[in-house]
């Protein structure tokens, strides 16, 4: 009996899409880029994502719950951030058990509004269900956003050539830093703004499967230097290429602008390292990565 662990979350998603509807004449970007993208206005599109995190998968039990809030808000504000918009309006779902401390739940909530509050957006509404004791907490968070069209960035654009970059630094996520997520709501912004991004995603499941996705959605092959990757202390490359949830972004720079971004990002974002990792190349060339994290394998 083959099982969904025997394909992974990738080839499942594929399968699962082809069994339901997923083109519109108002869907600009369905299935595959770090939101939806539909129509909004003649100058701006709405962005949609929806996203869940799962006690004892992606924190445990002991965590502080008002960290947890606020890394269930972050990880979709960075999706928003990655295709050059604004967070706008929320929906929280949450699956608890009958049993689960009262302080906890609100705990979680105030550091939901904590990355609310630091980021933009407005939950407007959600559901409670119950869960078995045993299932522990889950929480899905669905929310919309606004990027004016001349602004959205894809996974899809990155054109032969261009540089791989990659903001801040990567790896030793299970160290505790993937309750603190830090979405890069402005630097998303500023790259959109000046034209400087040809493609771009963050990086929530890892360097090792998330640059082969977006390579994949530009139709392109890509080449990196594990050299050039820019790690947390104590980290090795391939800690940075596999650990996942740095929430960094990826994205890709004609090489004509690329010394204009190197002079100008400091002078923004002085805090923040930028590091440019490697080249695009055509689809069949360049190298293969393997890692990165994977719900069902």
């Amino acid at each position: 009996m083959k099982t969904i662990g025997h394909i992974g979350e990738d080839a499942l998603i594929s399968r699962l899409l082809e069994l339901v509807p997923t083109t519109h004449p108002a869907l600009h970007t369905g299935p595959g880029d770090d939101c939806a993208v539909a129509e909004a206005s003649r100058h701006e599109w709405q962005l949609l994502k929806t996203d869940a995190i799962v006690e004892n998968v992606h924190f445990t039990a002991e965590a502080s719950m008002r960290r947890v809030g606020w890394k269930a808000i972050a990880r979709v504000i960075s999706d928003i951030a990655a295709m050059g918009g604004r967070p706008q309006w929320f929906l929280v779902t949450i699956g608890m058990p009958k049993d689960y401390e009262l302080e906890k739940i609100e705990q979680l909530y105030l550091g939901m509004a904590d990355c609310l509050n630091k980021y933009g957006g407005v939950i407007c509404g959600g559901e409670s269900t119950r869960v078995s004791a045993e299932a522990g907490l889950v929480i899905s968070i669905a929310a919309t956003g606004m990027v004016k069209k001349r602004r959205l960035l894809l996974r899809s654009t990155a054109q032969r050539g261009d540089d791989i970059y990659v903001t801040g630094r990567l790896g030793g996520s299970l160290a505790g830093r993937h309750l603190d997520i830090t979405p890069r709501l402005c630097e998303a912004h500023w790259l959109a703004a000046g034209r400087f991004a040809t493609a771009m995603m963050d990086l929530s499941d890892g360097l090792a499967k998330d640059l082969p996705r977006l390579a994949g959605a530009s139709g392109l092959g890509f080449c990196i230097d594990p050299a050039r990757l820019p790690c947390h202390d104590n980290c090795s490359s391939e800690q940075a290429l596999g650990d996942g949830e740095d929430y960094e972004l990826l994205f890709t720079v004609n090489p004509r602008k690329t010394q204009r971004l190197a002079a100008r990002w400091p002078e923004h974002f002085p805090d923040v390292p930028l590091a440019c990792i490697g080249t695009m190349v055509a689809s069949g060339e360049g190298m293969v990565l393997s890692g990165g994290w994977d719900h069902f394998r």
